[in-house]
């Protein structure tokens, strides 16, 4: 079992920036390929970013390339989330996500773990 906790969250102006982190429990937590999700309201959960655990090799949503960047620490167990350029429609609520299959984490049906979400809420 891995247990995510995500921390991080808050209220920003639009351009601004916020790092969001994510730890993990679990020994092998290393190992796995983590990342985030986000989830407005009324609307679906939706793929931000993503790093294996294998190589590092990242990969990003193409509404957040270029502004976001993911990074991990094993040493720690820790993913990082860092959001640059906000825009207010960044704002919802983000997801931690952990899986340990070899596809790419780029839809809920593939994730395996997930924390309990971190609010994001960027002013205009």
């Amino acid at each position: 079992q891995v247990q995510l906790v995500e921390s991080g969250g808050g209220l920003v102006q639009a351009g601004n920036s916020l790092r969001l982190s994510c730890a993990a429990s679990g020994r092998t937590a290393s190992s796995y390929t983590m990342g985030w999700f986000r989830q407005a309201p009324g609307k679906e959960r939706m793929f931000v970013a993503a790093i294996s655990g294998s190589d590092g090799t990242t990969y990003y949503a193409d509404s957040v390339k270029g502004r976001f960047t993911i990074s991990r620490d094993n040493a720690k167990n820790t993913v990082y989330l860092q959001m640059n350029l906000l825009k207010p429609e960044d704002t919802a609520i983000y997801y931690c996500a952990a899986t340990t299959r070899v596809t790419r984490m780029t839809a809920v049906g593939r994730v395996d773990y997930w924390g309990q979400g971190t609010q994001v809420t960027v002013s205009s």
